[in-house]
């Protein structure tokens, strides 16, 4: 019994906390809508305009390519899938919070993919995500890793909470993936760590500012 009313009173402030706060949500859902098309119209960009360029890297010539696969696709979508859900679940009041922090490090990104075109290592071992996911995949994305970005951003988010360590154990297996697969140059994966921090910054002085979308 003392089980099935934890789960009830859980549920019902879960719904309380939902209701409270769904108009910032479905604000920023709509912000996450814009931030996706804008990183559709960078990926389609950089896809075609990369130049074949030899760029020597110190790391990734001692280091690989392995065959990292496994960790690329459904190592990175269950640090995607953590991020979204575990707020949701656990910390609806942060939920909001979460997608527009997210929003706006995919919008920054996108505005970096686009400066620089430079192609995907040669030697790169590709990776392939199943189904609809795979059409946000895109060749030449460089600069800077989105699959160590989205990790770090949970860690930066929940960092009152134990789950932080999760993102970040994970943002490190990240980089050592994509490194190890030579799907990006060391540069964009020892850049995330700073941009990402950077972003989350920024997205909190701007969830201060507008004051439709408070922090909690």
């Amino acid at each position: 019994m003392k089980k099935r009313e934890y789960i009830k009173e859980w549920f019902l402030q879960w719904r309380k906390e939902l209701y409270h706060h769904k108009y910032l949500i479905l604000i920023s859902l709509f912000i996450i809508f814009i931030a996706v098309c804008i990183n559709y119209a960078a990926g389609i960009y950089v896809t075609y305009k990369a130049q074949v360029v030899d760029v020597p890297d110190l790391i990734l010539s001692h280091f690989g390519p392995y065959n990292l696969r496994f960790l690329f696709v459904y190592g990175w979508l269950l640090f995607f899938y953590m991020l979204i859900l575990y707020p949701l679940v656990f910390k609806v009041r942060k939920f909001h919070i979460m997608l527009f922090q997210f929003s706006f490090l995919i919008i920054i990104r996108s505005f970096f993919i686009i400066l620089t075109h430079l192609q995907t290592p040669i030697d790169a071992i590709p990776g392939s995500f199943p189904g609809f996911y795979n059409l946000l995949k895109f060749n030449n994305d460089m600069f800077f890793s989105g699959h160590v970005a989205v990790p770090f951003l949970g860690f930066l988010i929940f960092k009152e909470s134990k789950i932080k360590y999760f993102f970040l154990i994970g943002s490190i297996i990240m980089a050592i993936t994509v490194l190890g697969m030579h799907q990006h140059y060391s540069i964009d994966v020892f850049a995330a760590f700073f941009i990402v921090y950077g972003s989350y910054k920024i997205g909190n002085y701007t969830l201060k500012k507008l004051k439709i979308i408070k922090l909690d």
